[in-house]
């Protein structure tokens, strides 16, 4: 399932299949990759360099998920093991903006070159770690012409008993289209998991208690405040301030949160990545959505009333004066709370949650744009700002993708758990590497017993070192499935996923998965009974880093 995609691709979702589709549309690879992620691409590129042939079938009609889609102030964490593929990927970032053409909107020189905790730019190791989407896009679509890579593009998987198993081992899937793919090997590449749940594999969707992996930060953790993104003031959560009977105010929860450590089905907030510029012949103005409706931020009036101002704080620059937004403080762009069903949800499902998202998103900017009640200094910058005007120019401006965080977890060979992110114990046959921080954003925005509004489930805890992350971990279990393999929906808990969930790492976790299915078809063997020295060595050899 694509993660978010401007609401004209979903209207195939509302009719049958085309009739000139028919159940003869069958289309054979070696290796058959299920999304149109940076991992899909990256499986795809190794596979391709292995002798093998492959296709992409993609949900999205813009290949690179969150990459292309607005998240260009990349998490690196330590971009020493951030080897392989992905590598390549940043160098052709730095070859991009060698070239003087390709700063339009402003010189090279007055652009700030800053990262997340180190420069954007690496002159000695010719790489550059911050982008604009579509810049992103054109690497994504240039690895894939390179290697002749198939890419199906608006094929979405038929989630309705159409994937076929026979002795384990999946055999085809087919598409909401009528297209059938078959393969030896299949790798789930997609943000949902929908092909790993297609196919029996075990998963889990929400917060597990810390009893089940003997964890600190799993579960609910009320009262924890990690980052900026919580009430510091003493907010009231009813309509009429201070007033229970008069109810609630939109976008809080009447539920209670939950013991501390306890498990729920809930996740982590999704917001779309915004990529805004202040540049006057680049800026398209922010409107009013349709289904606007002012009375759903009124906590954010409330916050600001308080004093809260840090607004801007994650306007992140990226190239060419524009920015990667991303949520920050009490109120924000992460819509809490309004996505729990969305990584089980049927396409339908889905839409809706995705649209909802939209007109919140939207609206958000619209309200603070325009609002009286907004205070005049902040309407004033916010009208500074408009949406890209070059960026998503067949989606309206607005990112292809949604933020999904975190869907579907596998439950695989093994579990990676805060004590692997921590490294506390040694992981057994790495396949790559994470460094970056135990990172969820909150779950749930509740009532406390003394009456005021708070937010719960933001954590971060950073690794103390970058941590190994186990081939088991992209691997369902032997009794499941022997031709499967999930590069982003890896077998991990909730806290340690939100480490793992990191691009670079998707992008490390795709270039393994392609090695470890060519592997198995030039071995033809089950990918459980691979030698792990083997695929070491070839990972070592094509520049992947697997220790620290």
């Amino acid at each position: 399932m694509k993660t978010a995609i401007f609401p004209l691709l979903f209207t195939f979702l509302l009719v049958a299949a085309c009739p000139s589709c028919s159940n003869t549309d069958i289309y054979r690879a070696d290796i058959i990759v299920y999304g149109g992620t940076s991992a899909a691409v990256t499986t795809a590129v190794q596979a391709a360099r292995m002798g093998k042939s492959v296709i992409v079938v993609s949900p999205d009609r813009h290949l690179g998920g969150l990459s292309s889609s607005g998240l260009g102030y990349t998490d690196t964490g330590n971009k020493e093991v951030i080897g392989g593929i992905a590598r390549e990927f940043y160098q052709y970032v730095y070859q991009h903006y060698e070239r003087p053409e390709s700063w339009k909107w402003q010189e090279k020189s007055s652009y700030g070159n800053r990262g997340q905790g180190i420069p954007a730019i690496d002159g000695e190791k010719r790489t550059m770690w911050i982008f604009e989407p579509h810049v992103a896009e054109a690497i994504f679509e240039k690895f894939t012409e390179d290697h002749n890579i198939t890419v199906f593009r608006d094929e979405w998987l038929d989630r309705e008993e159409n994937t076929i198993k026979k002795d384990g081992r999946i055999i085809s899937f087919r598409t909401l289209s009528g297209k059938t793919f078959r393969g030896k090997i299949f790798v789930d590449a997609s943000y949902e998991g929908d092909l790993m749940a297609a196919a029996g594999v075990s998963y889990h969707v929400g917060r597990e208690a810390n009893s089940v992996y003997d964890e600190t930060w799993n579960g609910v953790q009320k009262g924890l405040y990690h980052h900026k993104h919580y009430f510091r003031d003493n907010i009231s959560p009813y309509k009429i301030p201070g007033d229970p009977s008069g109810g609630l105010l939109p976008r809080v929860s009447a539920g209670a949160p939950g013991e501390n450590g306890s498990a729920d089905n809930k996740i982590q907030a999704y917001c779309y990545r915004l990529c805004l510029t202040k540049h006057p012949e680049n800026k398209i103005p922010f409107t009013r959505p349709e289904g606007y409706d002012s009375t759903q931020y009124e906590l954010l009036v409330r916050v600001l009333a308080a004093g809260w101002d840090e607004y801007f704080e994650k306007f992140d620059e990226i190239p060419n004066l524009k920015t990667d937004v991303n949520n920050h403080g009490p109120f924000s762009s992460d819509n809490i709370g309004m996505n729990y069903d969305y990584p089980e949800a049927s396409y339908e499902r889905r839409r809706e949650i995705l649209n909802e998202h939209i007109t919140y998103q939207k609206g958000l900017l619209y309200f603070t744009a325009t609002d009286k009640r907004i205070p005049e200094w902040l309407r004033n910058e916010i009208n500074l700002w408009g949406y890209a005007a070059d960026e998503f120019t067949d989606n309206g401006n607005w990112p292809y993708n949604i933020y999904v965080r975190e869907a579907r977890r596998m439950t695989g060979e093994y579990v990676m758990t805060e004590h692997d992110v921590l490294v506390r114990r040694p992981v057994p046959e790495p396949v790559g590497m994470g460094s970056y921080t135990m990172d969820s954003h909150h779950v749930q925005r509740y009532v406390t017993p003394e009456g005021y509004v708070q937010n719960e489930g933001d954590i971060g805890v950073p690794a103390p070192e970058p941590y190994q992350i186990a081939m088991g971990s992209l691997l369902p279990k032997r009794s499941e499935c022997s031709n499967l393999i999930v590069p982003v929906c890896v077998s991990s808990s909730h806290v340690a996923f939100g480490s793992v969930r990191m691009e670079p790492v998707f992008m490390i976790l795709g270039q393994s998965a392609g090695t470890i299915a060519s592997m198995a078809i030039d071995k033809n063997k089950n990918i459980h009974d691979l030698s792990y020295s083997g695929i070491r060595e070839k990972l070592l050899s094509d520049g992947q880093i697997l220790e620290y």
